[in-house]
């Protein structure tokens, strides 16, 4: 929006034309994300508060969480207000990758706050706290995958098939569907991403401040990746496929990273605030919505390694638990389990760690997986 309202008056003010530069409007972005978290925390926070909307602790989490019942959850919509403001203001509106990622990174944010939002209002009913039935969760996330996938399908966004994708390590190299039946594949790989990712983060949000920082270093991690793919005079060097408009992302991802580290203002342990699924669904679904964007569907296993190791952990687990169940009987299954608690962070937890010792060494791991995507730009 600004560089729409300034640019004309570059003849003007000359100094006006550094809004025409991304690196200055995503730089914008990201310090006003961050200021944006600061302001609207505290209001939001007092505002759950006096609602009484407070945290629904999980069933087979460790007990010393327990301590965390009355801490207003639903904090996402800080994030959420946060990333959506600073992207209406710094970004191109006219950029279909930006108005793409807007719009997934919504309608997630809207999943998980109609969940979060009925699990509070059953259990002020007394009712059990189910919020919304697993199965229409799950149908809203494959909804808006099914739907991106047919889009870049059916219109492709920039110069390259819509229905392809990239591998990290190989330059030059693109999977491009032969025929139309294997085009619906690839909008079913879209669906599975995006679901995926989106889920993983939500797994992920487990203790004070985990999911937040590994999301801003992965948002970091993708804003450099877009960047250098929205330049055909950098993807050129480097020799990554050239997507005309989706440098524009980079102030996304920059206002993603920027609303992440200031939610972390008061998500760190001991947490004022919890994002819940309206933040956690919604982080899932920025950084996946990116990915798939930026073709790079494949080098998001390594961006975000650390959610993927956490959704694994929890599918070995239940995978193991029902084969053990199956061939030895409960008892056996339940002193036998493969992990001592699921996701993996809570393994740690249970094994001696202390909260902020996993949340600062998973922190650790998400930058070491960042530096390995980082390196793929190179290692061709």
């Amino acid at each position: 929006m600004l560089n729409y309202l300034l640019v004309p008056f570059v003849r003007q003010f000359g100094f006006l034309r550094i809004f025409n530069y991304i690196s200055f409007r995503a730089a914008g972005a990201a310090v006003t994300a961050l200021l944006l978290s600061f302001i609207v925390g505290p209001i939001i926070i007092r505002r759950l508060r006096r609602m009484r909307l407070h945290q629904v602790i999980r069933e087979g989490t460790p007990d010393s969480h327990q301590e965390k019942k009355g801490t207003p959850t639903m904090g996402g919509l800080i994030v959420l207000t946060a990333t959506l403001i600073p992207t209406f203001l710094w970004a191109k509106l006219s950029n279909i990758y930006v108005l793409l990622a807007m719009l997934v990174m919504l309608w997630m944010g809207f999943i998980g706050f109609t969940d979060d939002y009925l699990k509070l209002k059953q259990r002020q009913m007394g009712k059990k706290n189910t919020g919304l039935i697993e199965g229409y969760k799950l149908i809203g996330q494959i909804t808006i995958g099914f739907a991106l996938g047919w889009y870049i399908w059916k219109y492709p966004l920039s110069t390259l098939p819509g229905a392809s994708t990239t591998l990290p390590f190989y330059k030059y190299i693109l999977i491009v569907p032969a025929t139309a039946a294997l085009g619906w594949l690839y909008v079913l790989f879209v669906t599975f991403v995006l679901t995926g990712t989106s889920n993983a983060v939500n797994i992920t949000d487990g203790l004070d401040g985990l999911a937040p920082g590994l999301v801003a270093i992965a948002a970091a991690t993708l804003a450099v990746f877009a960047y250098i793919i929205g330049r055909i005079d950098a993807s050129s060097y480097l020799q990554v496929y050239y997507l005309r408009g989706a440098g524009e992302l980079t102030v996304f991802c920059a206002a993603v990273m920027g609303a992440s580290i200031g939610f972390l203002w008061f998500n760190t342990h001991p947490a004022q605030v919890f994002m819940g699924d309206t933040g956690s669904l919604a982080l899932g679904g920025a950084i996946g919505v990116v990915a798939i964007l930026l073709k790079s569907e494949f080098l998001l296993v390594l961006v975000g390694g650390v959610f993927v190791a956490e959704m694994v952990s929890v599918i070995l687990q239940r995978v193991v638990y029902k084969i053990r169940k199956r061939r030895h009987g409960v008892e056996y299954a339940d002193s036998h389990r493969l992990f001592r608690l699921a996701p993996l962070h809570h393994h740690f937890e249970q094994s001696g760690w202390d909260e902020a010792q996993v949340v600062v060494r998973f922190w650790i791991l998400g930058i070491l997986c960042a530096f390995v995507a980082l390196s793929t730009l190179k290692l061709r």
